[in-house]
């Protein structure tokens, strides 16, 4: 089938664009280049646009006539979310809610969001199931959430077929596809680990007094070549009218010490790190139950931890740095 990738330059887009046509699939990228980069959708359709732009999206329709769309666009940087939440809400709530209005001008019913853990906040126990509460404390989340309220208000008006995928924590690389994440500024641990290693300076640990078994968050690391093979099976899977949500994790907590000292194994050296404070928004805990992906999707994580910190040693070493270029 035909599909649009709404932040198709980008980490999790790119790659999975990839996998969309590793599977037999056309992929057209819709994207603004705030942060995605050309060299990660060379060789597509691309246009460019906005998504808070209905002209631009009309267009995009119009010329691809795409029969579903993976919706990745969007803001993704939690504290930056705490600072300036208007800005989330304007991307994530209103730019989202003109695609699913474009799309419905163009007859598109079918869509899989690009989601997030950050939808239950801090919760009540681990592992997360996808019917815990949802009292995400970040504007982040909070418009991923009424997004995911939107999706459903749509399906029965619109027949709308979706799924959202409530990622974890997204990492790793595609260094077989030249693939991998680079951002200015880089707010995710594994990049910011590798940076730091192989340029022989420290990196801050943002807070180490959380209740957690070494005082440092604990999170699901998931790779991104696992998160886009879940989107390329939650696509192919879309019945009109249904929607659902998914949890995309390993269902295995790691903390921010233990994924240094992953780092240091898979390098061969100790990797420095200074201590610093909490980062606002940030929950002590998140760890998937990832058994309805598994069992709807057919849908498990391939790569461990360690897959995923040699994909990202070998990603910067092919560019040289992680700079943006």
């Amino acid at each position: 089938m035909k599909v649009l990738v709404t932040g198709g330059a980008g980490f999790i887009g790119s790659v999975t664009a990839r996998a969309l046509e590793a599977g037999g699939h056309e992929a057209g990228i819709f994207d603004d280049f705030s942060t995605g980069h050309e060299w990660a959708c060379r060789g597509r359709r691309v246009y460019r646009g906005d998504i808070r732009d209905r002209g631009a999206l009309d267009r995009a329709f119009a010329d691809m006539r795409p029969d579903a769309v993976l919706h990745f666009a969007g803001k993704i940087i939690v504290p930056e979310s705490v600072t300036n939440p208007g800005l989330y809400y304007d991307v994530n709530v209103i730019g989202s809610l003109r695609l699913l209005e474009a799309m419905r001008t163009a007859g598109c019913r079918r869509i899989v969001f690009s989601s997030s853990a950050a939808v239950y906040g801090t919760p009540e126990r681990t592992p997360i199931a996808e019917d815990a509460p949802q009292n995400p404390i970040s504007p982040y989340g909070r418009t991923k959430k009424h997004f995911e309220e939107a999706l459903e208000d749509a399906r029965p008006a619109d027949g709308l077929g979706y799924a959202s995928l409530r990622y974890f924590n997204a990492c790793g690389a595609a260094p077989e596809w030249g693939l991998g994440e680079v951002r200015e500024p880089e707010t995710h641990l594994l990049p910011i680990v590798m940076r730091a290693a192989l340029a022989g300076k420290p990196f801050t640990v943002c807070g180490t007094d959380y209740a957690t078994r070494d005082g440092t968050c604990v999170r699901d690391y998931v790779d991104v070549r696992d998160l886009a093979d879940a989107h390329v099976r939650a696509l192919e899977r879309l019945k009109p009218g249904v929607g659902n949500s998914y949890n995309l994790g390993t269902e295995r907590g790691t903390t921010v010490r233990e994924v240094v000292a992953v780092a240091g194994r898979v390098l061969g050296r100790p990797v420095a790190f200074v201590e610093g404070p909490r980062r606002p928004g940030d929950p002590p805990e998140l760890v998937a139950s990832c058994s309805k992906a598994r069992e709807e999707l057919g849908w498990t994580p391939a790569r461990s931890l360690e897959d995923s910190v040699r994909a990202v040693a070998e990603f910067v070493r092919s560019r040289g740095g992680l700079e943006a270029r």
